[in-house]
């Protein structure tokens, strides 16, 4: 293919591609036309004005009337003609986009100025910024501005308007927002924050706020838990942590802000006043537990227990609430002179109803511990001390510590406070005096022991005594029936002789009769021979009765004898027998075991006339021989 050929294809096939490729310039310079795409806006510079208004305003700088300069009107999306590319310089510009979480700031480069003590332009009807024409022609002030622009799309003229992005204000939960505001009125003399404004939708609205007649500073308002659209350029917010009243505790509520109030304390009452709620002062009514969203800037909230609350004089100790952190062990000095330590409790408790009292009075729970029960439970103890000396105090420490609890009481009920109890914890005397103490003690307790161990000797002793005489009670139980044996081993010979002596008695009649009998003339020889024979019996019967009875009493002597060796109850038996019993016992036992016949065997006698005496009488005499020689003769074999 030749060469021309080529460039006759070239320019077939070329221009019109070029044309294709450079339609838009080709009409802008050849037709005046231009075309803003979809997703822009035109923003227009005149060049030159041919007919009319030629130059802008002082301190103007985008035009509103066609001069020369910045346009307030931008081009949307579409075409447009008559915009020859000599006289109008056209920038597209990419629509503004408020992404969500997000708000939009305006800063306004045009239009009138701001009022004396403003800081932000006014919100003015411009379709969110949006038409520059309005916003300028409609009184729309340089600067910044109080209207924002929440997340969209938006055509905004960038020669006038400046648009910065900022992030939305949350406010967490149990947080509270605490708002300071850039623009308003100024404060009332007197006042430390702006009066509550309605209709301002949580200081999201700020025209509406300052319409309605909102301050500057400080707001008693806040903003609870959420996401708000507020204009970072007119609030300032503060989070603070919404206040919390624990259960057991009332909060006192001292506002800053309010009016003053009529004072509801009463004229016994000369510490402060106590007004109703919303007042200016201490409230009346204190809040109950739980959780309160209070503007701490505004207010001032007092935790009172109104549990019993314990507090502790004691360098070791100090309970969780910490108002007893600075309280330490009391020293003190006895009458004697001796200083010692002791720790002391006191038990409070501050009725719901006196709180605000208790507030008003001291202004804080830290201070009634200071100005209040630290002096005056460590005076009353200081003073107590004085009054004793050490060993007395420790002595009589339950009637003190009694005397303590009245006199405390008493003191707390003029400041509105209930003393439940006092305690008196460790008392720590001097080392040196509680040595000597400890030595006294020490002395009276072996003294204790060196008692308790003589009891236990004497016990030991009578025990061992009753001990001996359980051992010997066998010996004398056994001599105590010995003596019963012996009793009526008496009584059987007694019996025994006595029957014995009647049995030779009748025996003796018997054979006396037979000899009468047989003498028969020689009775009365013979009865005087009996006689004879009878006294002599007699005699002989009473020697030998005094000689038993001699020998009953030596062997009583020597039963007496053994009885008191063997033991003393055995002596105290005999003598309860009886000595006549006891010798009657030993002449019968005498009796029978020397054979002693009490009556003769053969009784002689005379006859009552006298006949045959002499020979009778010698008759007798050789039959007793007989008799008695025959007795010898069977003892012998």
């Amino acid at each position: 293919m030749e060469a021309h050929e080529l460039i006759k294809w070239g320019l077939i096939i070329g221009i019109p591609l070029l044309v294709l490729i450079l339609y838009k310039f080709i009409l802008r310079v050849f037709a005046g036309v231009v075309i803003v795409p979809e997703d822009r806006i035109g923003l227009v510079t005149k060049k030159f004005v041919l007919f009319g208004k030629q130059q802008l305003p002082e301190g103007r700088i985008v035009a509103t009337d066609g001069e020369a300069g910045f346009q307030a009107q931008t081009l949307p999306p579409g075409m447009y003609f008559g915009k020859w590319i000599w006289q109008y310089d056209i920038t597209f510009q990419p629509f503004i986009i408020i992404p969500t979480g997000q708000l939009g700031l305006i800063l306004a480069k045009d239009g009138a100025e701001l009022e004396t003590g403003s800081i932000l332009g006014r919100k003015v009807n411009c379709d969110s910024y949006q038409d520059a024409v309005a916003f300028l022609k409609n009184g729309g002030r340089k600067g910044r501005q109080t209207a924002i622009i929440a997340p969209g799309s938006y055509r905004i003229n960038t020669f006038l308007f400046s648009v910065e992005m900022t992030d939305m204000t949350s406010i967490p939960d149990n947080a509270v927002g605490v708002v300071t505001t850039q623009e308003g009125k100024p404060l009332e003399e007197g006042q430390i924050a702006g009066k509550i404004i309605e209709g301002h939708n949580k200081f999201q609205d700020v025209d509406i706020f300052m319409n309605n007649g909102g301050y500057k500073g400080l707001q008693e308002q806040v903003i609870l838990a959420g996401t708000y659209f507020l204009n970072p350029w007119f609030t300032k917010v503060e989070m603070v942590s919404m206040t919390e009243i624990a259960i057991g505790h009332v909060g006192v509520v001292i506002s800053y802000v309010g009016g003053d109030g009529v004072d509801l304390s009463g004229i016994e009452f000369k510490h402060g006043n106590i007004v109703a709620k919303g007042s200016k002062g201490v409230w009346a009514e204190p809040l109950g537990p739980g959780k309160y969203p209070i503007n701490p800037f505004i207010m001032k909230v007092e935790l009172v227990p109104t549990t019993n609350l314990v507090l502790n004089w004691a360098n070791a100790r100090s309970e969780s609430h910490q108002l007893d952190k600075h309280l330490s062990t009391i020293t003190v000095r006895s009458k004697d002179g001796f200083p010692f330590n002791l720790d002391v409790s006191q038990i409070i408790h501050i009725p719901t109803t006196e709180a605000p009292k208790v507030i008003a009075r001291f202004g804080n729970m830290n201070n009634l511990v200071s100005q209040v029960l630290e002096p005056t439970i460590g005076n009353y103890f200081r003073n107590s001390a004085q009054d004793s000396d050490v060993i007395a105090f420790l002595g009589t420490r339950k009637e003190r510590q009694e005397s303590a609890r009245m006199h405390i009481g008493k003191v707390l009920d003029q400041y509105n406070v209930n003393g439940v109890d006092t305690l008196i914890g460790d008392i720590v005397p001097p080392e040196s005096l509680m040595k000597t103490l400890t030595d006294r003690k020490i002395a009276e307790e072996q003294k204790v022991t060196y008692e308790t161990e003589m009891k236990a000797q004497e016990t030991r002793q009578t025990l061992e005594k009753e001990t001996a005489i359980a051992d010997i009670q066998k010996e004398i139980v056994k001599a105590d029936q010995g003596v019963l044996i012996a009793e009526r081993i008496a009584d059987a010979s007694v019996k025994k002789a006595t029957g014995e002596a009647n049995s030779v008695r009748l025996q003796s009649t018997a054979e006396a009769d037979r000899l009468r009998l047989l003498a028969n003339g020689d009775a009365e020889k013979i009865r005087v021979l009996a006689k004879a024979n009878a006294e002599q019996i007699e005699l002989l019967a009473k020697a030998n009765a005094e000689q038993i009875s001699l020998t009953g009493n030596a062997e009583a002597e020597r039963i007496l004898a053994i009885g008191k060796s063997n033991a003393e109850s055995y002596k105290l038996s005999v003598e309860a027998m009886g000595g006549n019993n006891f010798t009657q016992l030993k002449v019968m036992e005498a009796i029978g075991a020397q054979n002693i016949k009490i009556m003769p065997d053969i009784l002689i006698g005379g006859g009552s006339d006298g006949a045959n005496g002499p020979i009778s009488g010698l008759l007798g005499l050789k039959l007793l021989e007989e008799i008695a020689k025959k007795k010898d003769a069977e003892q012998q074999n």
